[in-house]
């Protein structure tokens, strides 16, 4: 099947995985121990039924929205990921900053992204969010505050549901690395992919772009771990929105007592997410905790949304439950994957263009019309 062909976000996973060597795509697709959060985002957000408004003039539809007071054409945005460029060697986080600038979206680029900083403010001026993690080295994150500044980036996104990694199985199974290692079976695996094996061997090496002087001191791996911090609480999101002093987001809140938490510590938003199903398993499906959260923090913030999107409906019934905006990553992940640049650009075609026709379908041209009345919530198990 060739790009121009591909209908849906499951016919670009489909590209991808023939792209990409299993290592890389079990990477991507996997979550933590047995993948049961991981495939309840899924079914679960499969199980809310939408209803409609009949007889309304839907000749147009407005897309557009503002989050954390930036100014967007759609109500997704590009959710952070870490070394976009193992994905696509050569062009990596490149790629789909330049996508999110031409659909007019917000684009967030991680931490430890593969493209530094700087070189992501140069290729766009498109809005852009900047992700941290619990860092135990402060001075660090006031370094990159700095330069996340100096670059023009208007939005933080603090990430707070890791405070160890997630038990991915799919991962050592595999011999996988950040950046990729030689075993039996990574040499075997990235043999069957000759394309990608020449793309790796023809670019620099992955690793955190951001950190230079990392790069002989292990993978990205070992350093996500040197430097996350298990012992801070709520005073850091205090001492981090000080500091940053704009726009900040906290990402990876489950309940409502949480999300309260957020909003005494100054978040402007509040992120539902239970990391893709990568890091708690059998924590509950993220559609099913929105609600909570959207009653506790009773408009004091906005509330985005993550967790098994794959459809523009995923998106409308999020929306429809009180989501101010929603997140997407493994969609647009298997589209870099499939095509760089120009799989990205068809991955957001197809959740714009699903989307707006849900929209048209329920009755609703904007999006302040999306009513929770117009969503059957399904029985809790």
């Amino acid at each position: 099947m060739s790009l121009k062909r591909a209908l849906n976000i499951a016919d670009l996973r489909d590209l991808a995985r023939q792209r990409l060597p299993r290592m890389v795509f079990d990477y991507i697709d996997g979550g933590a121990e047995d993948e049961i959060t991981l495939n309840a985002n899924r079914a679960r957000l499969s199980q809310y039924r939408l209803r409609w408004n009949a007889l309304v003039d839907v000749s147009t539809v407005d897309l557009s929205t503002s989050l954390m007071g930036t100014k967007t054409s759609l109500p997704f945005l590009i959710s952070p990921t870490a070394a976009s460029r193992l994905f696509h060697p050569r062009e990596g986080e490149r790629a789909v900053a330049r996508a999110a600038q031409k659909a007019g979206m917000i684009y967030s680029i991680s931490t430890i992204g593969s493209v530094s900083i700087e070189e992501i403010a140069k290729l766009s001026d498109g809005p852009k969010w900047f992700q941290v993690y619990v860092w135990r080295d402060k001075s660090l994150v006031e370094g990159i505050l700095d330069r996340v500044r100096g670059a023009g980036f208007t939005g933080l996104i603090l990430t707070v549901d890791v405070p160890v990694a997630g038990n991915r199985e799919r991962d050592p199974r595999n011999d996988f690395t950040i950046p990729p290692r030689i075993t039996p079976r990574t040499v075997t695996q990235m043999l069957t992919r000759p394309g990608y094996l020449w793309d790796v061997a023809t670019t620099p090496t992955i690793n955190p772009a951001n950190f230079p002087d990392q790069r002989s001191r292990g993978g990205i791996i070992e350093f996500i771990n040197s430097q996350f911090d298990t012992s801070v609480t709520w005073d850091y999101a205090k001492w981090l929105k000080e500091a940053w002093g704009g726009p900040l987001a906290i990402k990876g809140i489950s309940h409502g007592r949480d999300a309260v938490r957020a909003i005494e510590a100054g978040a402007d938003a509040v992120w539902v997410s239970n990391h893709g199903g990568r890091q708690l398993d059998t924590a509950p499906a993220t559609i099913d905790t929105l609600d909570e959260v959207v009653q506790a923090v009773a408009g004091r913030a906005e509330v985005i949304f993550d967790g098994g999107v794959r459809r523009g409906s995923d998106i409308a019934k999020a929306l429809t439950l009180g989501a101010s905006g929603v997140a997407i990553g493994r969609a647009y992940l298997y589209g870099l994957a499939a095509a760089g640049e120009p799989g990205v650009e068809k991955a957001i075609d197809i959740l714009r263009d699903e989307l707006e026709r849900t929209l048209r379908l329920m009755g609703c041209p904007q999006l302040n019309a999306l009513d929770r009345r117009l969503l059957d919530l399904p029985a809790m198990h």
